[in-house]
């Protein structure tokens, strides 16, 4: 059983979701297929470690399968959520599928993608930047 630190309730993993702290940061580890079903799994958990003053997140898609839309719209939720509050986003992707996804929609430009959970926490450059 995981502890949320924004709220204090105890959350179980999921399928599509393991949280988890690491130096500071939650990080959101997305697993298997990231579609409709897992979103509207996965938005509550999200909103939970977006919501306090100035959040640091990890968003760590290394071990999905399958990304489509509704996985953009959460990752697009997540950015504008910890923007507003002052906080950091990062982002970990390599997947070559979601990386092609990322840099078509130009999200990759925003949210810039890196090669492991080491590097999105240990690079300072690699914070949510703006167009």
């Amino acid at each position: 059983m995981q502890q949320e630190p924004a709220t204090g309730t105890p959350h179980r993993d999921t399928p599509h979701l393991r949280v988890h702290q690491d130096r500071g940061y939650t990080v959101l580890e997305f697993r298997g297929e990231i579609d409709i079903v897992a979103a509207t799994e996965i938005t509550a958990r999200l909103d939970d470690a977006t919501k306090g003053p100035a959040p640091r997140v990890v968003i760590d898609l290394s071990r999905i399968e399958f990304f489509d839309c509704s996985g953009l719209r959460l990752l697009y939720r997540a950015r504008g959520r910890v923007l507003d509050r002052g906080g950091r986003l990062r982002l970990v992707c390599t997947h070559p599928l979601t990386l092609r996804i990322l840099r078509t929609t130009g999200l990759s430009r925003l949210l810039p993608p890196q090669a492991s959970l080491d590097a999105a926490l240990g690079r300072p450059e690699a914070t949510s930047g703006t167009l």
